[in-house]
């Protein structure tokens, strides 16, 4: 009998530990799934954003400005109806009407972090970037999708278009290309615009014939979301997306459609007025 008690409680313990086991793997597992909220007050009106956990490096990069203020008070630079509103830019902050907007950041770029899962569906939270052969992200800059509705032929001309420039940074990032490049960059250094142009027109001309990079195709289920509540699908594969609006994309919508002058800069300042984590 006294054997049979202890095996008893042996069991009972063993149990009661896996039981704990599997409780704290569970808790840990939601903890992993839940989403940190970005709430974003503009004058326009209130954003919440919900960063995505599969992009860590971009989520604890935004995470970081909105408590560091990096992001208080600066304008949405860049706006184009039923494509997105872009912001970020610290220059921004104090700019005057007519200022060229779009170049300012910390000094630091963010690794791409480009998920099959993620795509830019009305809402998507994107990084914005410059032409790095990398394709890495800007510190600061991002844009939110206000995008639109596609039918199947302008998917089709959207695939061709990621895969244009897919095709064309695996032709950039050939060794066997580095010369060409090198003038590239060198011509964007001295920003010597028109041989930068040049050359770059260059470059996509031989990338057409190039067949070494991995082709995408726009995913069904992606298909479906960009037919019903549209997107910008073109950017996909690479821009990086990290995160989606879950309130507010009338604010998005609304901010969308103001007047724009040069550059895709609204005639009257749009602005963020603060970037907060939300407990």
């Amino acid at each position: 009998m006294k054997n049979l008690n202890k095996a008893i409680a042996f069991t009972l313990v063993v149990t009661f530990c896996i039981n704990c086991t599997q409780t704290a793997k569970k808790t840990e597992e939601q903890a992993e799934e839940k989403r940190t909220s970005i709430q974003m007050i503009t004058d326009s009106g209130e954003i919440i954003i919900e960063l995505y956990n599969e992009t860590p490096k971009h989520r604890d990069n935004f995470i970081k400005l909105a408590n560091d203020g990096v992001l208080d008070s600066v304008l949405f630079h860049r706006v184009i109806e039923n494509f997105m509103i872009q912001g970020g830019d610290p220059d921004s902050k104090n700019a005057q009407p007519g200022d060229t907007l779009g170049n300012g950041g910390l000094d630091y770029t963010i690794d791409a972090e480009f998920m099959p899962s993620l795509f830019h569906k009305k809402g998507a939270l994107g990084a914005a970037r410059d032409g790095n052969l990398a394709r890495a992200s800007s510190s600061t800059q991002f844009y939110i999708v206000q995008g639109k509705v596609f039918n199947d032929s302008l998917l089709e001309v959207a695939e061709g278009r990621i895969n244009g420039w897919l095709r064309e940074n695996a032709y950039k990032n050939d060794s066997s290309n580095n010369a060409i490049v090198t003038e590239l960059l060198q011509a964007e250094k001295v920003e010597d615009w028109e041989l930068y142009a040049q050359i770059n027109d260059s470059i996509k001309a031989l990338a057409k014939d190039y067949v070494s990079f991995e082709s995408y195709t726009i995913p069904e289920v992606h298909r479906q979301v960009y037919q019903s509540i549209g997107g910008t699908p073109h950017l996909d594969q690479n821009y990086t997306v990290f995160g989606e609006v879950v309130k507010g994309l009338e604010i998005v919508d609304s901010i969308a459609a103001v007047q724009t002058g040069a550059m895709d800069r609204p005639m009257d300042d749009v602005r963020i007025l603060s970037v907060r984590v939300l407990e």
